[in-house]
Order: structure tokens, then C-alpha cells, then sequence
């Protein structure tokens, strides 16, 4: 069974919708912790790295 874990940082009540992560062979599971029976994304773990970069550096902000 995949363990999927969210966020410590994620609030409770309607703050409470981000993502969740799961640790597969070789790759991340991402998904949508609102709808867990939804399909999921599966990154490479470098990709996620990748991507993690991005967004801590702001890449991907709206102006």
C-alpha cells in the first residue's frame, strides 16, 4: 500500500487543500489531497528535485 503524506505545514478546515507525496521506486507520487481517488502524477526524482527548485525560487509565482 502507497503511504501518502501531506504537509505539516498544511492548515486544517478549508487551509487544508494542498498536495500529497508519496516515495515510489525511483520516482514521487503528487496528488491532489481534496480528491485522492483522482489519477496522480509520477515524477522522476530528479524531476521533482527540479521542480522543488523552481517553486522555492519563485519561478513559478504570478506577478
Amino acid at each position: 500500500m502507497t503511504e501518502w503524506r501531506k504537509s505539516s505545514h498544511s492548515g486544517t478546515g478549508s487551509q487544508s487543500d494542498c498536495v500529497e507525496l508519496a516515495a515510489l521506486p525511483g520516482t514521487v507520487g503528487i496528488r491532489d489531497s481534496k480528491n485522492p481517488n483522482a489519477p496522480a502524477l509520477a515524477l522522476p526524482a530528479a524531476s521533482f528535485r527540479d521542480l522543488l527548485t523552481t517553486i522555492k525560487r519563485g519561478d513559478l509565482d504570478r506577478a
